[in-house]
Order: C-alpha cells, then structure tokens, then sequence
C-alpha cells in the first residue's frame, strides 16, 4: 500500500503548523517584557489599538484585532478592573459600546515603548525577512478562503 495518498497529512505538509507554533513561541517570548508592565499578550494587542485610536466601540476592535466578542469581553473587563480603560454604551444606540483609554491607560503607553525593541532582539530576521513576512501573513489574514 502507497503512503502517497497520506503524504498531505504528514505535519511537514502543514502550512498552519509552522505558523501555530510560531505564533506560541512569539507570544512566550513575550511574556517576561508584558508581565513588568502587568498585562497579557491579548491586553497587549488591545491596548496598542487603543494607543492608536484612542477611543474605539467593540465591534470594530474584534474586527481589528482577529477576535470574537467571548474572547474580548473579559479582556476589556480585567482592563477595566486595571483601570486603564473604560467601557460606555452609546448616546445614539445602547447596543454599541464604547472602550476608550484612563489616564493610568495612556500613561502605560510609555512603559510599553521598551517591549518591541526587546522582542526584536528575540526574532532572528533581518528587517526586509520581516517585513516580507508581515506581508505573508497579513495576504493570509485578509484571504477569506476562496479559490485564487
């Protein structure tokens, strides 16, 4: 019997593999940098959006951030309970809520500012590998699966 009809289901013959583990590793690698400033990786990633936007309803931060509302929600709650971000219905529509930056929030932004330098000692790439692979996978986030 032919082990051909199986080879696609060999783990080397995975694109997703390497990505998955890649992407765990990444987030291990930055756990002692995030864990001075007191936040998780995925408090992490809000925050950077929330450091750029400044204010931002839910929807549009799931949206941004590749996440569904069950993941998020307890994200901006411990937030919240950090006191780095508040949470407000909207005037014109209670169905939409808000998350815009504290004080505390903006002010942690400077205490961030050592994580990427530190991460990009982590990563082995030259900036042009970088930036080639940031392309790649942002080509695969935004490919919705349907035949090229």
């Amino acid at each position: 019997m032919s082990n051909d009809k199986y080879e696609s289901l060999k783990l080397e013959n995975q694109i997703c593999f390497p990505l998955y583990a890649c992407s765990k590793e990444i987030v291990r690698k930055y756990k002692p940098y995030l864990d001075k400033i007191d936040l998780t990786y995925t408090q992490y990633i809000t925050m950077m959006v929330l450091w750029e936007k400044g204010e931002i309803n839910v929807k549009e931060l799931g949206e941004y951030l590749y996440l569904d509302s069950g993941t998020l929600t307890p994200v901006l709650k411990k937030l919240e309970q950090k006191g780095l971000i508040l949470r407000q219905r909207g005037e014109e529509d209670e169905r939409v809520l808000h998350v815009s930056l504290t004080k505390a929030g903006v002010a942690l932004r400077d205490k961030a500012l050592d994580v990427p330098k530190a991460m990009s000692s982590c990563v082995q790439l030259s900036k042009e590998e970088a930036q080639c692979l940031y392309k790649i996978l942002y080509k695969l986030l935004k490919s919705d699966g349907e035949e090229a």
